[in-house]
């Protein structure tokens, strides 16, 4: 399979059975009711996996952001992983990225008029969104990474798994990277394989499906990740607007990344890089850069051979656009590559129909989407007929 980025740490198995051993009374406390799930008057849908570790869901939460915010007031919530501030905290358009996070100061700039909000709490959180003056026009309320947040009970939940990850191999932690046992993948609503490669022939859709074992009820979607035209980070310092795709052959690249994988970025970018060398230069998953890593940053670029820029995602400008010192040759020829997920074996309507029909099935209002129902996607034509072969281990 290409790319297989499963690592699991056999002598770890131990701890990982003791580990699974708490989740699974958590999750038995819920199932019996003795742990209360709450619902909501309101649309509720959750985007999560099960694993460590990204598997795409701030480009899915953009997407239904997408979908939706034409026919519908959007309201998106997230914990705001290492942000710098506690309990409930509403998103402007001018608050800093250190009060909410890296991924919902990326929602919030990207979508000025969607409403951004994040709390640990998620029951709290909703509550506020739904009943506070400044969002009680909230028509949906968009979760992210919440599947294990139990406490709430979203009316679609949407599990998603990396192709390169498939958590049917994995293990929990910590010999392996899943939060908690397998059978949690039966509490989705919707099961989305991410990341897949392009060129995906009709057996290993089938494979693919067989392997997960799902239950009737769980519909199976398959994404893949489509990259757009660079755009500079520091608008007012770059050389120019954009750099098309096919453009960025004509550059040596360093690759400037602090995600989970930046593994699936490095095999697609070295398509487009082609000849010119590849730089990399990676750090953990929401790092906070300080200024060794700044000084690092600015000496490796100056190494570089000419023509050169870095490239670096969208979650990682979201924090590099607040430090100082970079150098100004750094400000000048750093892009961020924004990425968007597409549907394949055209079910992207499939599953836009399934959304949009819960969403005014359940709104607050009756009636939501003034005639929205025949909202069409962009993302929804699979494209790449190349044949492959594809292999499964203990498969």
């Amino acid at each position: 399979m290409e790319g297989d980025f499963i690592k699991t740490n056999p002598w770890l198995l131990p701890l990982s059975w003791l580990y699974g051993l708490g989740v699974g009374i958590r999750n038995e406390l819920f199932e019996l009711g003795i742990l209360k799930s709450r619902s909501f008057d309101v649309p509720v849908i959750s985007v999560g996996n099960i694993t460590v570790g990204g598997s795409g869901k701030t480009p899915h939460v953009e997407y239904l952001v997408e979908l939706l915010k034409d026919s519908t007031q959007v309201a998106v919530l997230s914990r705001g992983y290492k942000r710098k501030s506690r309990g409930y905290v509403l998103a402007e358009t001018d608050t800093p990225m250190k009060m909410i996070g890296d991924e919902p100061y990326q929602m919030k700039s990207k979508y000025p008029e969607v409403f951004v909000a994040v709390d640990k709490n998620r029951c709290n959180g909703i509550e506020r969104l739904t009943t506070d003056e400044e969002t009680k026009e909230t028509d949906v309320v968009l979760l992210d990474d919440a599947f294990q947040h139990r406490y709430v009970k979203p009316g679609i939940n949407i599990l998603l798994v990396d192709y390169h990850r498939l958590i049917v191999y994995d293990k929990l932690l910590p010999a392996g990277r899943l939060r908690e046992p397998l059978s949690g993948k039966h509490r989705a609503d919707i099961v989305i394989i991410t990341k897949c490669p392009k060129d995906l022939n009709p057996i290993d859709f089938r494979v693919l499906n067989k392997a997960m074992e799902l239950y009737p009820f769980q519909d199976l979607f398959f994404t893949t990740l489509e990259y757009c035209d660079l755009r500079p980070v520091f608008k007012e310092e770059a050389n120019k607007e954009s750099i098309a795709l096919d453009d960025i052959k004509q550059n040596n690249v360093m690759l400037l990344t602090g995600i989970a994988l930046p593994e699936q970025m490095e095999i697609d970018l070295a398509h487009y890089i082609g000849e010119k060398e590849m730089t990399k230069l990676s750090f953990p998953d929401h790092h906070n850069f300080r200024k060794k890593d700044i000084a690092n940053i600015n000496a490796t670029f100056e190494q570089m051979e000419q023509p050169k820029i870095i490239i670096t995602t969208e979650k990682d400008c979201s924090r590099l656009i607040e430090l100082e010192g970079l150098d100004e040759e750094v400000r000048k020829n750093i892009y961020v590559l924004p990425i968007k997920v597409k549907f394949m074996l055209g079910k992207g309507e499939q599953f836009n129909n399934k959304i949009l029909s819960y969403v005014q099935k359940n709104s607050r209002n009756s009636i939501l989407a003034k005639g929205k129902n025949d909202h069409k996607s962009k993302n929804s034509n699979y494209s790449g007929n190349r044949p492959r072969t594809i292999s499964f281990r203990n498969y």
